[in-house]
């Protein structure tokens, strides 16, 4: 079958043929209908996070916000047939942890991450296996169109989990977003869902403008401001910082500019890992974080119980992640993309469909 390879960092990906997957006795493999394109894959592609243990290896296939149709099943599965649509989270988990019995499989003691390691391939293919299948793979509803739910592997799920799980949002809060790519402009979508004043903050018009297509009040370009974080806080009552900021992006800066827009009180959501420039150490302002009693969260992934919560809202119209995707793209086109990702111009969630 086809499927992008990974040959060596920085080096441009291929479509190459490669066996067909067999699924694992509790695993199944699915037949790929789309694939997000995410800023993670470029991580990887670029080495970054070998300090957290994703070391990319020759003959990895990447791509891990993926839709289907399960093809395969094996014999100890029993919740799922062949036929069923799905899509799968990133963070594949085994179940019998203590995180995983109590409900936060997203952080399994025993986590594999799919499309980053050698023995669990991603979905840059005609098809993909999925370990502990049980478990991991999520039914879609009826009727959804594979294409809007693309994201649902990683950004949009990210976003989701953590708005809605990890800090407190409620309607009329202030919601700053520092970084407008795929899981920012969903953070933007899903906070506006959620009744907020949302403040997106970024430097590009194009990335900004998007934003206030999904629900952003206030729109802040970082090239025009002296100071980020005093131009976040104007537009809040008194100039007081808002509830929440989120750091969508993970560089340094983006950071410490979450933090410093924030109230007294106030939690920043910190979503976006850091590069190899960072190297997962970025310095705070630790002192105003203790006397202004503000929170530092982490939030990665989302554990398969709560795509349900994401279907409801989507089914009732209160959010749409269809609204995030850019472009729908070849399998030949994806190694380009994952490459000009160097440039931060990708606005949105690029999606492959052909395979």
């Amino acid at each position: 079958m086809r499927a992008v390879v990974f040959e060596e960092v920085g080096e441009i990906m291929s479509v190459q043929e490669i066996d067909r997957p067999e699924p694992d006795p509790d695993g199944v493999v699915i037949e790929t209908e789309a694939c997000g394109i995410c800023r993670s894959d470029w991580h990887a592609w670029q080495g970054d996070w070998e300090w957290v243990g994703v070391s990319p290896t020759p003959g990895l296939v990447f791509g891990h916000e993926p839709v289907g149709t399960i093809i395969a099943v094996g014999d100890e599965v029993e919740t799922l047939s062949v036929g069923d649509r799905v899509c799968v989270p990133f963070n594949l988990s085994d179940g019998t942890c203590r995180h995983c019995k109590r409900g936060r499989s997203n952080i399994c003691e025993r986590m594999v991450p799919l499309g980053f390691v050698p023995f669990q391939p991603g979905a840059f293919a005609e098809e993909f296996p999925v370990r502990n299948a049980d478990h991991n793979v999520v039914k879609l509803p009826a009727g959804v169109d594979p294409v809007d739910v693309a994201g649902l592997g990683c950004r949009f799920a990210t976003a989701f989990h953590g708005l809605v799980h990890r800090v407190d949002v409620t309607p009329g809060d202030w919601v700053a977003v520092h970084g407008c790519g795929g899981v920012g402009l969903s953070a933007v979508h899903i906070a506006n869902a959620l009744g907020a004043n949302v403040i997106a903050v970024d430097l590009t018009d194009e990335k900004l403008e998007k934003a206030e297509e999904l629900g952003a009040d206030e729109t802040i370009n970082v090239t025009e401001v002296d100071d980020v974080a005093v131009a976040v806080k104007k537009h809040t009552p008194s100039n007081r910082g808002v509830e929440v900021s989120v750091d969508a992006l993970g560089i340094a800066e983006t950071c410490r500019n979450s933090v410093r827009s924030l109230c007294k009180g106030g939690q920043n959501l910190q979503i976006g890992l850091t590069t190899s420039e960072e190297e997962g150490e970025v310095s705070l302002p630790v002192d105003s974080i203790v006397m202004e009693e503000r929170e530092f969260i982490g939030s990665f992934g989302m554990p398969p119980h709560e795509y349900e919560e994401i279907f409801s809202m989507m089914e009732r119209g209160k959010i749409d992640p269809g609204k995030i995707v850019s472009e729908t793209v070849t399998l030949e086109e994806v190694p380009g993309i994952i490459a000009s990702m160097n440039e931060y111009e990708t606005v949105g969630i690029p999606v492959c469909t052909e395979f």
